[in-house]
């Protein structure tokens, strides 16, 4: 907007105020992708990552954090969504305790053992009705 922003005021991030605490602006996506990932399983507790869709210029911002090293990326590409989901999904995989690797491993041998027919606790013919009579 026409007024500074209360956070950091002008073009100067808030982290490079603070001298040891760093922040990278990454073009590359692999790179961004690998630092990230090296990033939160260096530091599993301390590392926060966000997502952010500014309208005004149609950006998604991607931010991973541990509070010394700010690392954000920015794509305003229709084929980085595709990777910004794969990313997600693997953070949120890894913050609930679980490894990633191993889930898609798992994933791809109980899709295959299971039956083609989906399994129902309905009886086939008996309909619950919905709304008014």
């Amino acid at each position: 907007g026409p007024y500074p922003s209360a956070r950091g005021g002008g073009g100067v991030p808030v982290a490079s105020l603070a001298g040891d605490n760093r922040m990278v602006y990454i073009e590359d996506w692999d790179t961004f992708y690998a630092e990230a990932e090296k990033l939160y399983l260096d530091h599993p507790a301390h590392t926060r990552y966000s997502l952010k869709y500014r309208h005004t210029d149609g950006k998604v911002l991607l931010k991973v954090t541990n509070d010394r090293v700010c690392l954000q990326y920015q794509t305003d590409q229709q084929q980085d969504l595709k990777r910004i989901e794969k990313l997600n999904n693997i953070f949120i995989t890894r913050m609930c305790g679980r490894d990633p690797e191993a889930d898609a491993a798992e994933g791809a041998e109980g899709s295959a053992s299971k039956g083609d027919k989906p399994v129902s606790s309905e009886e086939p013919g008996s309909k619950k009705r919905r709304g008014k009579r």
